[in-house]
């Protein structure tokens, strides 16, 4: 789909909860005005008045730094006002629950509440319950759908499109809600999605998800116009689905002779945070290839998109 396919598209859901249910035009919508708003970054002063009166809650239950940080940025170059609450300071550490904790920042009259939380569903029940738009800025082991947007947004950008690319994420997919948000995502697209690790760390139903499933790096990165490694999350895992760190950085690390298997013009991304030299070789990370820090560049745009348009904002002229 091109960029004026979607133009004039208003993006009619309250809430931005996963990618698995978003069409292929919405998708794209939330794409095109993200590229729109990326010349805003680019001023000398970097701030629209688009959301101003808005106010944006920030909630994260869990350790982060891209996500917030690109939030907060986000919904201030947008004008909005802003308030980011993390669970130590807040009333979760005496026992208030998730619901009450919602009910009540919604009674201060916010628009949007952004979430993030160790538990699967959780953004779903707020906004099953909540009147303010609610968005899943990650949950537990299921979506992280605007990491997803971001990651869309880098291989469009890069490639000129999104259909028929060879995508191969690599890595921790048992684990990986960025995993699940890219496949249901670049499939949505028309991405051809691989993906590769050890048995253990992927699920038994990624084929009904219409991936291809390889135990070898090697066949996951052939041909691939773009390789997507993943972060090992050891907190959450529980017990080790390996043997060592060497091993798996023997068999499933990211180096210059696999990255000679791709395309030569093959992205390398990551969602970060890196661990240098498990999953991926530090002179991959920082290579010519690599779109990593693009990808953090994108993350502020594709958030700012999916505020403006969950406010009722129209795909055309977004960026004004």
């Amino acid at each position: 789909m091109q960029a004026d396919d979607a133009r004039g598209m208003i993006f009619r859901r309250k809430d931005l909860l996963g990618l698995a249910d978003l069409s292929r035009e919405e998708i794209q919508a939330i794409l095109t005005t993200a590229a729109s708003f990326k010349e805003i970054s680019t001023r000398s002063i970097k701030k629209v008045p688009t959301l101003r009166g808005k106010t944006v809650i920030t909630l994260f239950y869990e350790p982060s730094t891209r996500t917030r940080t690109s939030f907060e940025i986000a919904a201030k170059r947008l004008s909005a006002d802003t308030v980011n609450l993390t669970v130590a300071a807040s009333s979760a550490v005496k026992g208030e629950t998730l619901i009450d904790t919602a009910k009540n920042l919604e009674a201060m009259a916010p628009d949007i509440l952004v979430i993030r939380h160790a538990s699967s569903g959780a953004p779903h029940l707020l906004a099953a319950r909540l009147r303010s738009s609610v968005v899943n800025a990650g949950d537990g082991l299921h979506e992280h759908p605007t990491q997803g947007l971001l990651d869309m947004l880098t291989v469009w950008e890069a490639k000129g499109r999104l259909d028929g690319l060879k995508i191969a994420i690599v890595g921790d997919i048992a684990h990986s809600r960025v995993a699940r948000s890219n496949i249901h995502g670049f499939r949505t697209m028309g991405s051809e999605v691989v993906v590769a690790g050890p048995q253990t760390m992927l699920p038994p139903y990624l084929a009904d998800l219409g991936v291809r499933v390889t135990f070898s790096l090697s066949e996951a990165v052939a041909d691939a116009d773009v390789i997507m490694m993943l972060r090992l999350q050891l907190e959450r895992q529980g017990q080790m689905f390996f043997s060592t760190l060497r091993e798996y950085s023997r068999f499933f690390g990211l180096n210059p002779g696999h990255l000679k298997l791709a395309k030569p013009d093959a992205l390398v991304m990551h969602p970060g945070p890196l661990n240098r030299g498990v999953e991926i070789a530090p002179e991959v990370a920082d290579g010519l290839q690599s779109a990593i820090l693009t990808q953090v560049t994108n993350g502020v745009a594709v958030r700012m998109a999916v505020l403006y348009l969950l406010s009722g904002g129209e795909v055309s002229g977004a960026a004004a």
